[in-house]
């Protein structure tokens, strides 16, 4: 009889509390389905933005393709505002500036590479970005800014295209020896994966054979 009144009193004691706090626990509910149900719907929203973020930069893709350059241009703008921030708007503008710079608008082109280097979120996007611009200041005779551009943080795997470029900006100041340290550094960083370059050789041979050729200074008479 002990044990059953003890029972009853649990019961009755879980029924009194369920009285009390049921408002709470239903607020509970409602409030964890709101954040399930929120939290779906922004992964069913970040899904379908991407896809047709993904869907316009193939459109992009095949304006550039089929010559199409105004269309082209006109779908990265439209990417660009529609889409922010998505990695697909950074590669239409890398692919952008690739277009304008073979059409000759180098300005332009640079204006697209600086906006991915400042704003993108994907670090690689980012190297991407800032080693064609340098590439670009270079060729406009603007070494100081592309070794600025090209800064000193770490490249990842981008390192000995990194130190190719830096070499080229030296290259471009007259500093011949700077030139030469970068490019056996881009030669090193490179690896024997990599270890097919004919252009980066053929620059390390020529600034190589331009210090071995150089005349020793004249010893004076007497000595």
């Amino acid at each position: 009889m002990d044990e059953y009144l003890s029972e009853r009193e649990q019961l009755e004691r879980l029924t009194g509390w369920l009285r009390a706090n049921i408002p709470w626990i239903l607020i509970g509910l409602a409030v964890g389905g709101a954040i399930v149900g929120g939290w779906r719907w922004w992964q069913a929203r970040t899904e379908n933005s991407g896809v047709a973020a993904a869907q316009a930069y193939s459109q992009i893709l095949d304006a550039f393709d089929r010559g199409d350059r105004t269309r082209g241009m006109d779908l990265v703008e439209q990417l660009a505002q529609a889409h922010p921030g998505s990695p697909y708007a950074d590669q239409a503008d890398l692919a952008a500036a690739r277009l304008l710079l073979e059409t000759g608008q180098v300005d332009r082109a640079a204006s697209y590479l600086t906006a991915v280097m400042d704003h993108s979120r994907d670090p690689q996007l980012v190297l991407v970005a800032r080693l064609r611009l340098a590439r670009v200041q270079v060729a406009q005779n603007h070494p100081d800014q592309a070794l600025h551009t090209l800064g000193t943080a770490d490249q990842g795997a981008f390192e000995a295209r990194f130190a190719e470029v830096r070499g080229d900006a030296y290259l471009a100041k007259g500093d011949k020896a700077a030139a030469l340290r970068e490019y056996r550094a881009a030669r090193l960083a490179a690896g024997p994966a990599q270890a097919s370059n004919d252009l980066l050789d053929l620059k390390i041979n020529d600034l190589a054979g331009d210090a071995t050729s150089a005349p020793a200074a004249a010893t004076p008479k007497g000595t």
